[in-house]
């Protein structure tokens, strides 16, 4: 899942940290790939209370995430998107079950944003709130030396409130766009990107009807 379908399930909870905490695993992959932490060894170090709610959420991202990519929903929307979005990438090196796994994940931020189930505001406020040293102890405690390598990621991702672009089916091509750049040389030409947005209208008519399906599964598993 992607950083707002996270942010669905804390949508009602105060604490910052937590919050930030769910979706600190995919913060930490966007701001340095090599980057991976395995915080439940590091568990006995963290002693503050906005320690252990960053340690407390970021498990709870991990739980949401082994639901979610091992559920029939999952395995069905991927594999449906991958056959749609095939045919508007055409003779792209990008692999179409790649595509239909970001335009899944993708989506659901979409239809979250567009349903107003998650106040986006309000998720910022909360990691505006965030005291950058608790941070910057918490990466150390668990092998991240570079901490000011992260807090120009995350100050970024803060001030362009990039996931507002989600909002718009040509911002979530783009959006794909880049993250395929990241294993592909020039992924789409222009009209495979165009084709994309077009396909992305079928798909995301097909989630719209049961997409809330998959955020009850969850919600009943982690409980």
């Amino acid at each position: 899942m992607n950083f707002l379908s996270h942010y669905y399930f804390d949508r009602h909870n105060p604490d910052s940290y937590f919050v930030l905490g769910t979706i600190l695993p995919d913060l930490i992959k966007n701001a340095d790939k090599k980057w991976l932490i395995h915080p439940q060894k590091n568990e006995e170090k963290f002693t503050s209370l906005a320690h252990l709610s960053l340690f407390n959420g970021y498990q709870k991202h991990l739980a949401v995430d082994r639901i979610f990519h091992n559920s029939d929903f999952f395995k069905y929307y991927q594999n449906h998107f991958k056959k749609i979005l095939k045919q508007a990438i055409g003779t792209s090196k990008v692999k179409p079950f790649f595509v239909g796994h970001i335009a899944l994940e993708l989506l659901l931020d979409h239809i979250l944003i567009t349903r107003k189930l998650v106040d986006v505001d309000l998720f910022y406020q909360q990691l505006n709130g965030i005291d950058h040293q608790i941070v910057n102890d918490f990466l150390s405690l668990n092998g991240i030396t570079d901490t000011e390598k992260f807090h120009q990621f995350f100050s970024r991702f803060r001030t362009e409130q990039y996931l507002y672009h989600y909002l718009e089916l040509e911002k979530i091509s783009y959006a794909i766009k880049r993250i395929c750049m990241r294993i592909w040389l020039d992924p789409f030409t222009l009209e495979q990107e165009n084709a994309l947005t077009d396909s992305l209208m079928q798909c995301k008519n097909e989630l719209a009807k049961e997409f809330i399906s998959i955020f009850d599964l969850v919600e009943s598993q982690l409980n």
